[in-house]
């Protein structure tokens, strides 16, 4: 099999899309990437704390390859609340053995908000003695020896909807249970599979990938949805749909494209069938770090803003003209 270097495995990550799944285009990347310790399957624990289990469901609903084919075939994931078969005493140990066992080796991936608040009693994981243990507790113990940290979707990477104002249950997102260590952001309500599976081989196949100032790969989260978008065209002509219903730029309808940094226009969610803006709606900034408190309302035109940008001003969206007087 022929060895594909760092920067032709980047190019493919931005060129596959609609047409083709990262998944698919990257099938014998993948055997190889996922040569796990003692040339085994790496092991993964995947765990959920205040989440919908969106970003799981994303991932599930792959279709090439398919799903069982990754869990059963290219990884062994050793642990995921939802999918495992195994309960009580017997599913806990599977933590503390992948622990200890592959100490340095393992790779750790978060789903969810991690609850503080009552302390961590809003999200538990098993019990010792007769006392739940805290899920925030389970989530820094196992950062510790893990040899990677991911955080899937929103409310993993940035807090999302469970650190939503006035966020009862004092969720925190990973990185703030994390010391000495970088957590690798994938975000979005929920996350892209491709930007989840491309992210995990570029660390096993080439290390750490080049992050952004918020902790996403930078392949994926690198250029403005609005500049990628289809209808870029007829907001720069200045032509604006009233209602969602209808054709042209959804601008005026609250879309949060010219502030989000993904390429959800190129590479569509459902196994390339669509995405937001292809559906009639705005774009809702799922994948920066101030949705959903300063993304919202939704629906309601963003207030105006030159071409610095509002929210992040280090990274400039192309500058607004035509129709945004």
């Amino acid at each position: 099999m022929r060895n594909m270097d760092r920067r032709e495995f980047l190019r493919l990550c931005g060129a596959t899309g609609a047409t083709i799944s990262l998944a698919e285009a990257l099938k014998p990347e993948i055997a190889a990437a996922f040569a796990g310790p003692k040339g085994g399957k790496p092991p993964v624990l995947w765990l959920q704390g205040g989440s919908c289990s969106g970003c799981s469901i994303g991932l599930l609903n792959s279709v090439s390859p398919e799903i069982a084919e990754v869990l059963t075939g290219v990884i062994s994931l050793n642990f995921h609340q939802t999918l495992m078969s195994a309960a009580g005493e017997q599913a806990m140990h599977v933590l503390t053995d992948v622990q200890k066992k592959y100490r340095g080796e393992y790779v750790l991936i978060v789903e969810g908000g991690i609850p503080l608040a009552a302390d961590g009693k809003y999200a538990t994981l098993g019990e010792k003695g007769d006392q739940p243990i805290a899920f925030s507790k389970w989530v820094k113990d196992l950062a510790a020896d893990a040899k990677a940290i991911i955080a899937v979707g929103s409310c993993a990477a940035f807090g999302g909807l469970p650190a939503a104002a006035p966020n009862p249950t004092g969720s925190v997102p990973v990185s703030k249970m994390v010391s000495g260590k970088t957590v690798i952001n994938i975000p979005g309500c929920p996350s892209h599979p491709d930007w989840v599976l491309g992210s995990v081989v570029h660390l096993l196949k080439f290390g750490m990938p080049e992050l952004d100032k918020h902790g996403r790969p930078k392949v994926f989260f690198g250029r403005c949805i609005h500049d990628l978008c289809g209808r870029r065209k007829a907001f720069d002509r200045g032509e604006f749909a009233t209602r969602l219903s209808e054709r042209g730029c959804l601008y005026k309808l609250g879309c949060r494209g010219p502030m989000a940094f993904a390429d959800c226009p190129e590479r569509r969610f459902n196994n390339g069938t669509s995405w937001c803006v292809a559906a009639n709606s705005p774009c809702i900034a799922c994948v920066e770090p101030e949705f959903p408190d300063k993304t919202g309302p939704f629906f309601e035109r963003m207030p105006e803003y030159g071409p610095e940008g509002t929210f992040i001003p280090e990274r400039k969206p192309a500058k607004l003209t035509g129709g945004n007087k």
